[in-house]
């Protein structure tokens, strides 16, 4: 998601900053969390239904209309499977509160006795069983009242908002509760249809960017206009709606890799200076990600960004974009360049399930440091490093290694939540600087193309889970680093180094979670050197005179407990409390 990497720089830990921003104002007139949602529909990534584990979702066409005035909407969804078994029954995931009123199979309708959805699992009795290998197009019109953010998008749904002059400002972030809040789709990670096509019809001088590449807008006689679009390989979750009197900047970015990517903001009335500032940011961050990770995924559909009246969101090729041109000593808008990471890791990478979601995360939140030493060197890149670390909580482990559903990651009383940012990019600050930059950087390459030598065409959208990615970090390190991966996302706790000082020596000893194996290399600094302690069975011992000013880690290389953050963090919350200093 999601949370902005900014959330959890500064001053406070992820869990006191998660809880100041649900005390702030709602950004929308709605009443939110409006309709409730059903314990089905709230869950996204659940377990599939066994007829859902039947289907190839090949592809959708889906027609809305945004009703501003009165906050709904009405859309008709023309969805394309294959049956991938023989199938008796059609089951897609659809929020209750956007009735459905029609349903059609290859064209034919069917009567209203052949569905039901009554907890947010829409189940249809198809006229005849289709055989394994048949494709099929299911036609399901609906509308109704949609769920209304609670806080968009750490708690997603809709947002209805106004501009400053008073117009309708509509937008939509969906990726903790699911697609199914806006249209029939199957709610589960890897069932990504290979394009989606979408109409959304809005009212007189109001626009609808959206995700993929622009087909055309209809005007209509009443001066109503109906926006349509065309994305490939899209996460579900990242279809959205987007509605405002927008304003548009445009440009055409040469990539190294000899291809052009179309560049677009869209913005509100009245803020184009700032606009055209943020906008002048897209062609270096792109610049960045092309020389440091590889090729723009979506090239040949657009980068494509938002200003939306939420945070922001990884909307594919149409972030949103909610930070309000904020500006920080590091040179660049970091909400904006957290959402474009989302590209690389989220939207080509794809979590295979929620129980790696620091895949998209814990990349998406490095890539502001990376991006700060790739600025300004070294010292840009530690002091954000740095600032990351006063967030990490160790309450749950980073992955579990079952099945889970996207909530259930995020909240801090039952997930990893706000660690999957913080803590999983220092895991992998770590882990580059135990394996070297080709190593690091190529398995990143392998886990996002597939491929080291990634060119525009050479490869596709890819699912992929924590085990994929260790594998490729063993073979690109050309040893097994399974312990440093046990320790750092399978554990809550980080390890502790103990240390002593006798007879001329500092020994120091790795304490783990579990007396896991942790042979992580220590360097130390004794007066004016440094050395590298070999950690064999999680000990070392290295020489040192015993007047020498001793200091760990001197270059914050590591991921370990600390006293100090630690007694901060504890700090922190005394004050959130009300217990004073």
């Amino acid at each position: 998601m999601t949370i902005r990497t900014d959330l959890f720089r500064r001053t406070a830990s992820a869990a006191l900053l998660l809880l100041l921003a649900s005390t702030a104002p709602a950004a929308y007139a709605a009443d939110p969390g409006q309709p409730p949602l059903t314990e089905q529909t709230a869950r996204s990534g659940a377990p599939l239904d066994p007829a859902q584990e039947k289907l190839r979702f090949d592809s959708a066409d889906l027609s809305f209309e945004v009703f501003p005035e009165r906050e709904s909407i009405a859309g008709v969804a023309k969805l394309r499977f294959t049956a991938t078994d023989p199938l008796e029954t059609l089951v897609v995931d659809l929020d209750p509160n956007l009735p459905v009123s029609a349903i059609s199979i290859d064209g034919t309708p069917l009567p209203e006795s052949a569905w039901e959805n009554p907890e947010g699992r829409l189940s249809i009795r198809l006229p005849a069983t289709i055989p394994a290998g048949r494709a099929f197009e299911a036609t399901i019109a609906y509308a109704g009242t949609p769920h209304v953010a609670v806080r968009a998008p750490w708690e997603g749904g809709f947002v209805w908002s106004q501009t400053p002059e008073g117009k309708p400002w509509v937008a939509t972030a969906f990726q903790m509760q699911g697609c199914d809040l806006l249209w029939p789709c199957i709610d589960y990670p890897t069932y990504e249809p290979d394009f989606v096509d979408l109409h959304i019809t809005v009212p007189e001088g109001l626009s609808a960017p959206a995700n993929g590449v622009f087909r055309g807008v209809e005007r209509l006689a009443d001066g109503r206009s109906t926006w349509s679009w065309h994305a490939t390989d899209p996460t579900i979750y990242g279809i959205t709606l987007n509605v405002a009197p927008y304003e548009e900047i445009s440009g055409t970015y040469a990539s190294r890799f000899g291809n052009s990517i179309p560049m677009h903001f869209w913005h509100l009335p009245g803020r184009d200076e700032r606009a055209r500032e943020l906008f002048a940011e897209f062609a270096p961050t792109l610049d960045f990600f092309e020389s440091v990770i590889g090729p723009y995924p979506f090239a040949d559909q657009k980068l494509g960004v938002v200003e939306t009246p939420h945070l922001g969101m990884e909307h594919q090729t149409i972030n949103a974009y909610g930070n309000e041109y904020k500006k920080t000593p590091d040179g660049f808008d970091e909400l904006f360049q957290h959402e474009f990471a989302h590209e690389w890791f989220a939207n080509q990478l794809t979590a295979a399930n929620w129980d790696d979601f620091w895949l998209h995360e814990g990349f998406g939140s490095y890539m502001q440091p990376l991006y700060g030493q790739w600025r300004e060197g070294d010292g840009r890149y530690l002091s954000m490093m740095l600032a990351l670390r006063n967030g990490i909580r160790n309450q749950h482990p980073i992955v579990s290694g079952e099945p889970q559903d996207a909530g259930h990651v995020y909240r801090g009383d039952s997930g990893p939540s706000g660690d999957i940012y913080s803590k999983g990019a220092w895991v992998l600050h770590t882990l580059r600087n135990l394996i070297g930059d080709e190593a690091f950087f190529d398995a990143v390459r392998l886990a996002v193309y597939g491929r080291t030598d990634p060119r525009p065409g050479n490869f596709e959208p890819l699912y992929r889970t924590t085990p994929e990615f260790i594998g490729f970090v063993n073979q690109e390190a050309g040893r097994d680093l399974q312990w440093f991966f046990d320790v750092y996302l399978y554990e809550a706790a980080l390890p502790e180094l103990e240390q002593s000082r006798e007879n001329g020596r500092l020994n120091l000893r790795w304490k783990t979670p579990n007396d896991r194996p942790f042979p992580l290399p220590v360097e130390v600094r004794i007066g004016d050197r440094v050395e590298t302690v070999v950690m064999e069975g999680n000990r070392g011992s290295i020489a040192v005179p015993e007047d020498a000013h001793v200091v760990i880690d001197p270059m914050s290389k590591i991921l370990m407990q600390s006293d100090s953050v630690d007694a901060y963090q504890q700090y922190l919350l005394r004050r959130m409390r009300g217990g004073g200093h």
